[in-house]
């Protein structure tokens, strides 16, 4: 049957294929499935685009307020970031190794979801209002530049360590270390903001549906956490004049933090936010 689900099946084999794509081109350099790694992401994102489209139309309201739908939405604005990477930067193709893998994980996660955290339900009344569309964009966009930063980190690391060695290496097709810190920078410079927006907007809606600003709900302290994890990736970039090594350490725990704050408190810490 042409549903959401039946979308989000296809997606999750789309993005695979793209991933070991890009892979392969890592290894083997070989632009021809650059190419096609390429051509898959597009693709697939063409069809996350379709799935959140549909989901809306099945739901017949913004597809955003389970675990499962923002999976999805993470998949699609995380793929659309790539795509900007990979148009202006050509030569960062290796970095759709990482980012397309994370974006599979993105739909992968969201298939193995139990089902009560896929089932297109009723909104409770917390989530029938038009906050749920600004508050959840906007954490998500934050959440999609710490995911950019995160792979762009792993890349940093592995071609720093290759750099210090002083030897020809697998690693010398990486990108510089200095574009990939840049980048790693630029990505978060991107997410905090929008992730800052959206806590406030969050607290707005809290007061709006349960007449307070901050309850210091698991999750709301959790966000807090994630929120000065990166300020301390700017207090020590700007202040300090971190580079390199620290600064992709602190995008690497600071989205592991996200990940817990999405997932862990998700299913060990019960709140106010149980439902997403």
């Amino acid at each position: 049957m042409f549903n959401s689900f039946f979308l989000s099946d296809i997606l999750l084999w789309v993005y695979l294929a793209a991933a070991c794509c890009y892979i392969f081109y890592m290894a083997l350099k070989k632009e021809g499935i650059g190419h096609l790694a390429f051509a898959l992401t597009i693709i697939g994102w063409i069809v996350n685009t379709a799935a959140l489209v549909v989901r809306t139309i099945e739901t017949g309201r913004a597809p955003y307020a389970n675990l499962y739908e923002t999976m999805v939405l993470l998949s699609w604005l995380v793929v659309m970031g790539y795509i900007a990477i990979e148009l202006k930067y050509s030569k960062l193709r290796i970095v759709g190794a990482i980012i397309v893998t994370l974006a599979f994980l993105a739909m992968g996660a969201a298939a193995m979801l139990p089902y009560r955290y896929q089932a297109i339900e009723p909104l409770i009344p917390a989530l029938q209002s038009n906050w749920l569309i600004l508050h959840v964009i906007t954490t998500f966009v934050g959440y999609a530049g710490f995911a950019i930063a995160f792979g762009i980190g792993i890349l940093y690391l592995l071609k720093e360590r290759a750099e210090r060695r002083g030897k020809p290496s697998f690693f010398d097709r990486f990108p510089s270390s200095e574009l990939l810190d840049d980048l790693n920078y630029k990505f978060i410079a991107i997410g905090f903001p929008f992730v800052t927006l959206g806590i406030i907007l969050g607290a707005i809606w809290a007061n709006y549906a349960w007449g307070g600003y901050w309850s210091w709900d698991p999750k709301e302290t959790w966000s807090l956490i994630v929120w000065f994890i990166y300020a301390g990736y700017f207090h020590g970039r700007m202040v300090r004049g971190w580079r390199g090594r620290k600064t992709a350490y602190f995008s690497i725990i600071g989205f592991l933090a996200v990940i817990f704050l999405y997932w862990g408190v998700s299913f060990v810490l019960p709140g106010l936010h149980a439902y997403a």
